[in-house]
């Protein structure tokens, strides 16, 4: 059974329908509109996606494994922050700077051997001045050897769903076994975001001075109009200039991830490029908020008419402005729905489609229990569905 919401503001008569009559109700009826504008990208890999729905706005080899150079730093950052929150670690609790850590090549914080630095100004060194010996000092601090500490990642990346990822070291640093896809880093972004409010503010600094060595943040979208506030560039010979970004406009995230560019200009321009198209041509529309009735659905043989469909999670989706007149809304179910049903029950599906858009579902609960009619109540009901027509059908029926 489909039913169509362009119908629920008349609830009342809605209800009351034999369920013959309500199997298939007809659908918005809308003139064509005009598509949704495609984009490309010269990236190798490309992943941009809205924060709140989840809805994927441009897909370009995200899942195939590739070298995230620095990106990869989120990793080490994440361990950082989880250890922060978990209590383990403190702000100004003290690592020791080894040889190691001293002679690693590449971006630095230009720590020196033999001192001791806090976590809060290795964390800057890491996410502003992109140190690879910032991340070594974190990695022996934590874990006594950046070996141990790459073990670690790999268990927390598998554990915060990071399927195509495998960690060698801290820092990123080349390596034909150290690998992420875009879409990991965009999950391990989103992640960043969502737990760890208060120290993600970090990636918004735009410079930080160590050792009197003052270093400005690699990310060039701090220093543009387009509400970013991170993440983090990568670059190496093999990977190319990538970016893992996230912006807000007007209340509304959306998280990129780019990875095989050519220039630092290319990687400045592109990321431009894409968040202002993805703002500026999609919208996000909340339908549903977390607990809400949606509808109600016909029972067989109950001692209520109907049982409230209930949405448990909150529901916003991602259009295309051009396409938002086109969405349709229904509620599938195999009905009329069989009693008793018991509250939180599973009983009916949500269904949002629209044009160039992935048909999303979300599951629908009976918002209160139903019990089953009595013997008398049975007869009767089947004696009006006999004389009348107008009680339910049996189960199954459409």
């Amino acid at each position: 059974m489909e039913k169509s919401l362009a119908m629920l503001d008349d609830r009342s008569r809605t209800m009351r329908w034999p369920a013959f009559a309500v199997a298939l109700l007809s659908v918005l009826a809308v003139a064509a509109q005009p598509r949704a504008e495609t984009i490309d990208t010269p990236a190798k890999h490309a992943l941009l996606i809205d924060h709140a729905s989840g809805m994927i706005l441009l897909d370009k080899e995200s899942d195939v494994p590739m070298p995230p150079a620095s990106m990869s730093k989120l990793m080490t950052v994440y361990m950082v922050f989880r250890a922060l929150k978990e209590g383990h670690l403190k702000l100004d609790d003290v690592m020791h700077v080894s040889e190691k850590a001293w002679k690693m090549g590449g971006s630095k914080m230009f720590v020196e051997v033999g001192s001791e630095i806090s976590v809060h100004d290795l964390l800057l060194g890491v996410i502003v001045q992109s140190g690879n010996d910032a991340c070594v000092v974190l990695a022996e601090g934590m874990a006594g050897s950046e070996e141990a500490f790459a073990e670690r990642m790999n268990a927390e990346a598998k554990s915060i769903g990071l399927q195509n990822s495998n960690f060698v070291n801290a820092s990123g640093w080349p390596d034909p076994n150290h690998l992420m896809s875009a879409r990991d880093l965009v999950r391990l972004a989103e992640h960043l975001i969502t737990e760890f409010p208060n120290y993600y503010e970090m990636f918004a600094i735009k410079e930080f001075t160590y050792n009197k060595i003052r270093q400005g943040n690699r990310n060039p979208l701090l220093y543009k109009n387009v509400g970013a506030d991170g993440l983090k560039t990568g670059h190496t010979e093999g990977s190319g200039y990538g970016l893992v970004a996230s912006a807000v406009s007007d209340g509304r995230r959306l998280t990129l991830v780019l990875n095989g560019l050519e220039s630092v200009n290319q990687r400045s321009r592109e990321s431009t490029r894409l968040l202002n198209w993805g703002f500026r041509n999609f919208g996000n529309y909340q339908l549903f908020k977390a607990g809400e009735t949606v509808t109600g659905g016909l029972t067989w043989l109950g001692d209520e008419e109907t049982v409230p469909l209930v949405l448990e999670r909150p529901l916003t989706v991602t259009l295309a402005r051009v396409a938002r007149k086109e969405m349709k809304v229904s509620v599938v179910y195999d009905g009329p729905i069989p009693t008793p049903i018991q509250k939180g029950a599973e009983v009916a599906r949500l269904r949002v489609e629209a044009p160039d858009t992935p048909t999303i579902e979300r599951p629908l609960v009976a918002g209160a229990d139903v019990g089953r009619l009595g013997l008398a109540g049975r007869l009767w009901s089947a004696l009006m569905q006999l004389l009348l027509g107008s009680a339910a059908p049996a189960p199954g029926a459409t």
